[in-house]
């Protein structure tokens, strides 16, 4: 495995969550906001959730993927987004994000998306509905692991990145996602250890993720968190570059 400088900044420990194997976002990218990652490998990144990763509560719809976007081509990358539907004033809008599905309804979606699209980098944010809707919290990781796995086998050269759920203003909400968060802590090592290329990043993280100041409601980010957001999904997207796991996405053979 390769690490560097970027991947040195990957642990802190001023987040509970540290303790728990969770990505804590001490960052500071400089001068390499300006270089293409990957050796330039095309990026074709699915974003693959429910409403926060649709992109609900921004002014525009484009959630994270707008600000996203701008980073990764004001860096020279090849970027293309991925998904069944449009949605946002971006061009390039294409988003696999489900409004109030929980983990197992985003997987079957993806059974049907990830085949036709072949992603070389899936960005997750999903769990949310099942800290809101009290569902089946304690089996989440469980899920997630279910899911992730499946994403491998319909897209081998994928990485995934996954996120920590956001901080929520309903203080039950808030309990239910704080103990998804530690599953998805104790998730990502072992699928490590599986030679997975995953990382997980923090977006409850008080350092860099929204705030509650930057919720238009109980869940969803304001176009200042979902910024927050697309600066943590960036700061992965670099780490995984990092350590040479990005590879060039697998050839579509759409309408053959």
């Amino acid at each position: 495995m390769i690490f560097s400088s970027m991947a040195a900044l990957f642990v802190g420990l001023s987040s509970p969550l540290a303790h728990a194997g969770v990505a804590v976002n001490h960052f500071s990218l400089g001068p390499r906001a300006l270089v293409p990652m990957a050796a330039n490998a095309p990026l074709r990144i699915m974003a693959l959730g429910a409403s926060i990763t649709y992109g609900q509560g921004s002014s525009e719809g484009n959630g994270y993927r707008g600000p996203l976007l701008e980073q990764l081509i004001g860096a020279n990358n090849n970027v293309e987004m991925v998904g069944s539907r449009p949605h946002g004033s971006m061009r390039n809008s294409l988003v696999e994000g489900w409004p109030g599905f929980r983990i197992e309804q985003v997987h079957v979606k993806a059974k049907e998306s990830v085949p036709q699209n072949k992603p070389n980098l899936i960005l997750i944010n999903v769990g949310t509905n099942d800290a809101v809707q009290n569902r089946n919290v304690s089996t989440a990781g469980e899920r997630m692991e279910a899911m992730i796995e499946d994403l491998f086998i319909m897209s081998p050269r994928t990485t995934v990145i996954l996120s920590t759920l956001l901080v929520n203003r309903n203080q039950a909400t808030e309990r239910n996602v704080v103990a998804i968060n530690q599953q998805f802590g104790a998730l990502v090592p072992r699928l490590q250890s599986r030679d997975r290329r995953i990382i997980l990043v923090d977006m409850h993280s008080s350092d860099h993720g929204p705030l509650v100041s930057d919720l238009v409601d109980d869940t969803h980010p304001n176009d200042v968190g979902y910024r927050k957001m697309a600066n943590i999904w960036y700061w992965g997207i670099n780490n995984v570059s990092d350590r040479g796991w990005l590879q060039s996405p697998e050839p579509l053979r759409r309408g053959a």
